[in-house]
């Protein structure tokens, strides 16, 4: 019998696509998900004989072989077989034939090789029948990935746009972020960023055979978003400098950026910042089948010295010192969060899993973080992998601050150490609000299993670190005391304080503030305030100061004083940071030796306004209406609108906007032609050289094409 060959291969894309939820890859291979069957037709150059059988191999990566389970030879059977690759022959007519393949739900993700021989000619080489990528399953029951909730999957694995949350903790402001995972070449180069990473260049065969496991393909992920130890996806750039590159402000979603690494041939893109890195790793997941969401944290500690303490050193006015102080808190943080099962851990540990792609601090000599399980956070258990102590600082650290004084000693001072980790947020799910996600974090603040929680983590920590490096507890150049004479906080000092706005930040304005303090005793009291101003990123790292003064105050018994404060456009103009934000410090230091910092972190606001002007539909054009505000009291020229919006327009757009007069309105009309249905986001950036971005945008509801 001559021998048979396959004249044509129907991948069957639009049935495989909605049973595995593929539809939205735009092809041209075939996606499918672990753990369940997919069907393909052949067509054949002549019947089958009865006593031949089809056997097929799937292979992926280089040196493909059983023994590391990246390659399997499975001939056409009856049945499925559980956990295993199976083929099994659905119908068969004449010259064509329809094969049901299954792969177990643990089978290594990323690109196959299917090819086929027939059982009576041995001696035939194998022949291709092309390439299919193998995704996560979040709807399979047996895949670590699991996910029970529809609504959830469709949230976290299926929706292409989403929201990130940034600003300060009393004035938190959403941002659009096109996730973009189902764009053209997105799922490409997704599987590029496994490639490039050190594990696969330094041994590729192992590295795919690991490919099966979600907890070591998030650990690769997290360290190759950045750039730092290896040529990942984006540099980052936290001093307010982005000569030679894009502001991390401008970036609107994770395409333009991937596309921008994957064709300047993984040249780092630069550049970001947290909610980049997150946005972006978050891109990679969904698009390789992890449910992932973004988490923002506000006042976030960065813990330099796994001492579970952030440790200030200020000056006379408040002012940070910068060469004392190791760790920060930062405004807000932003990571990620995916849902998988913790085999390494135990079930209790299974569910949302914290990873981090901002490089922060080293883990296992590379600038990677997680997955930490976030109910090990919330019980304390820093010692399981991975990196809990540094995930459990950046949400649970005492902010402890010391006054350096001129003859070079130190004192505590008050201030509110439980201010760190606040409104820890995500988008909800299926809609736009903000959900606080805290309380699975930690326990409420200040109760009683809280802090037992926290000397639990100390123990667990501490006994981690007693094996010969137990000096790492203590601040370098012996400042700093054992950890727990510092649960001990500073005395409370007899006068209370804090700053209030007296009318909306603007930006472009001036600020009205003032300080108000209360003596709690009924004696009268003399209080000197030192007051000082920076203009700061969003780390809370000083870039310039713009106001220094002192007063001395007298507060009668029980008395309640306000000090004015106006700070002027002109004193913050040149120095404010795309970040929009100011830090306020009043340093009160009361009669007999007490002491009270206040601070106050201040967002300057801006204005946007979209809307779409009627229905939007499938293939047809609509308007879109923007109102911007010239937020100066001066003349701008040049600006204009950055927009973007997955399935609603191709790549980014730019759209002029007229000069504008000082603090003059203006609405800007541009049309938009969906492509694809649904909810969708189209994100908006007002820009000029004048000042930095503002941002909005609008979700669209999209019809099908009549």
């Amino acid at each position: 019998m001559a021998g048979v060959r396959v004249t044509e291969v129907d991948w069957q894309q639009p049935r495989n696509g909605a049973a595995h939820h593929t539809q939205e890859y735009p092809g041209p291979e075939l996606v499918v998900r672990r753990g369940q069957m997919f069907t393909f037709v052949l067509e054949l150059s002549c019947p089958l004989d009865s006593k031949d059988t089809l056997i097929f191999t799937v292979e992926t990566g280089p040196q493909a072989s059983e023994a590391l389970r990246t390659k399997a030879v499975l001939p056409t059977s009856e049945t499925e077989e559980q956990n295993a690759w199976t083929a099994v022959k659905e119908a068969q007519e004449e010259n064509t034939v329809t094969i049901g393949l299954t792969s177990p739900p643990d089978a290594v993700i990323g690109r196959y090789l299917l090819s086929f021989r027939v059982s009576s000619r041995r001696k035939h080489s194998d022949r291709k029948l092309g390439e299919f990528v193998l995704l996560f399953n979040p709807w399979c029951s047996e895949d670590d990935v699991f996910l029970a909730s529809e609504e959830e999957r469709q949230e976290y694995v299926l929706n292409d746009s989403g929201i990130i949350f940034r600003g300060v903790e009393k004035h938190i402001r959403a941002q659009g972020w096109n996730f973009g995972q189902f764009e053209e070449d997105i799922l490409n180069i997704c599987l590029s960023v496994l490639d490039r990473s050190p594990s696969h260049q330094k041994d590729p065969a192992t590295d795919v055979s690991c490919r099966h496991d979600p907890i070591y393909v998030t650990r690769v992920i997290s360290a190759m978003v950045n750039s730092n130890n290896d040529r990942g996806v984006v540099q980052g750039q936290w001093q307010g400098k982005y000569g030679g590159g894009t502001s991390p402000l401008q970036w609107q979603g994770s395409v333009a950026i991937l596309h921008k690494w994957f064709k300047g041939r993984f040249k780092p893109v630069k550049y970001g910042q947290c909610w980049v890195f997150a946005g972006v790793m978050c891109t990679v997941l969904r698009c390789l089948g992890i449910a992932t969401r973004v988490v923002s944290n506000f006042n976030s500690a960065h813990d330099t010295d796994r001492s579970l303490s952030v440790d200030k050193y200020v000056d006379s006015f408040g002012r940070t010192l910068d060469d004392l102080t190791d760790d920060s808190m930062w405004n807000f943080h932003v990571w990620n969060e995916s849902w998988f099962a913790r085999q390494d851990l135990g079930p209790s540990y299974n569910g949302w899993q914290v990873l981090d792609a901002t490089p922060q601090e080293e883990s296992e000599g590379v600038f990677q973080c997680g997955p930490a399980s976030v109910a090990a956070i919330r019980e304390g258990d820093v010692h399981l992998a991975h990196d809990g102590p540094f995930v459990f600082a950046e949400v649970n650290a005492d902010y402890v601050t010391w006054l350096c004084n001129e003859d070079e000693s130190r004192e505590r001072v008050y201030s509110d150490t439980k201010k760190i980790g606040r409104c820890i947020s995500t988008k909800a799910v299926g809609s736009d609000s903000r959900v606080d996600i805290t309380s699975l974090y930690k326990y409420p603040e200040g109760s009683r299993k809280e802090r037992q929680v926290y000397r639990k983590a100390l123990k667990k920590l501490f006994g981690v670190e007693a094996s010969g490096r137990r000096g790492r507890v203590r601040r370098g150049s012996g400042r700093g005391l054992w950890r727990e004479d510092l649960l001990e906080p500073a005395t409370k000092p007899s006068i209370t304080g804090k700053f209030k706005v007296l009318e909306p930040p603007l930006l472009g304005h001036d600020l009205k503030l003032a300080l108000c303090l209360t003596n709690l005793i009924s004696r009268a009291q003399r209080v000197r305030v030192n007051l000082s101003s920076a203009t700061i990123l969003y780390t809370r790292k000083p870039v310039a100061e713009i106001l220094q003064e002192s007063h001395t105050v007298r507060l009668g018994p029980e008395e309640e004083k306000r000090i004015p404060i106006t700070i002027s456009y002109s004193q913050y103009k040149e120095d404010l940071t795309e970040d929009k934000k100011i830090l306020l410090a009043a340093m009160c230091l009361v009669s007999k030796g007490e002491k009270l910092l206040v601070e106050k972190d201040i967002t300057l606001e801006d204005f946007i306004a979209i809307k779409v002007l009627g229905p939007a539909m499938v293939g047809v054009a609509v308007v879109v209406e923007v109102m911007v505000v010239n937020p100066l009291l001066e003349r701008v020229e040049d600006c204009k609108l950055m927009v973007e919006g997955s399935g609603l327009l191709e790549g980014q757009q730019s759209i002029n906007v007229p000069s504008l007069e000082p603090q003059e309105r203006a609405l800007v009309q541009f049309n938009i032609t969906p492509s694809k249905s649904g909810s969708r986001q189209l994100q908006v950036d007002f820009v000029s050289s004048h000042f930095s971005d503002i941002k909005g945008f609008v979700i669209i509801h999209v019809a099908k094409a009549k």
